[in-house]
């Protein structure tokens, strides 16, 4: 499984779909090597979305895409060694997930690799409302909430983007250029 579907944890702000981190995995960032916390709610997505540029298409389908979400939160834990963390630190977040509106699209378990990755949608009048995406493999844990109309598409595009990962979703898009 490529890191690339290494994915986060997160808050929405929706009464519909509002995904809560348990108080506990806070502790994890005292054990983590490394650790990512993206939180962009509607206005700093819409002063983030301003940095990009409409010249440049990938920019703009970007900013295109953030125009019309909520949120954007990740959460991310790396650790130096495996057993930093227990798969039932999640456990919180999938109950969560099995409320209503949710569905759970993907899940994938690697016993070679132990790396696990899921992806929830929260629909909203037949669109996807919002997304979550939880992946773990022995030494990162990642979850990922997406708040706000977005195709498979759409989530693709945001892929190394506004603190998104990179995403696989089976179609190629262009990884935005390296910055000096």
């Amino acid at each position: 499984m490529k890191h690339a579907l290494v994915l986060f944890l997160a808050i929405g702000p929706l009464l519909a779909q509002d995904v809560k981190l348990p108080p506990g995995i806070e502790k994890l960032a005292g054990k983590a090597s490394d650790v990512v916390d993206v939180s962009l709610d509607g206005p700093l997505l819409r002063l983030a979305g301003r940095f990009l540029s409409n010249n440049d298409p990938d920019e703009a389908k970007v900013k295109n895409i953030v125009s019309g979400l909520k949120g954007i939160y990740v959460k991310s834990f790396e650790f130096e060694k495996e057993g930093e963390y227990s798969p039932s630190d999640l456990d919180e977040i999938r109950r969560q997930l099995r409320g209503p509106g949710w569905s759970r699209m993907v899940g994938v378990v690697s016993k070679k690799s132990g790396d696990n990755a899921e992806i929830y949608m929260w629909l909203d009048n037949d669109r996807i409302g919002g997304l979550v995406i939880l992946c773990a493999d022995p030494k990162k844990l990642t979850v990922v909430n997406i708040v706000g109309n977005i195709s498979l598409d759409d989530l693709s595009a945001l892929g190394g983007h506004l603190g998104v990962p990179d995403i696989e979703t089976g179609k190629e898009h262009k990884k935005p250029a390296e910055k000096e």
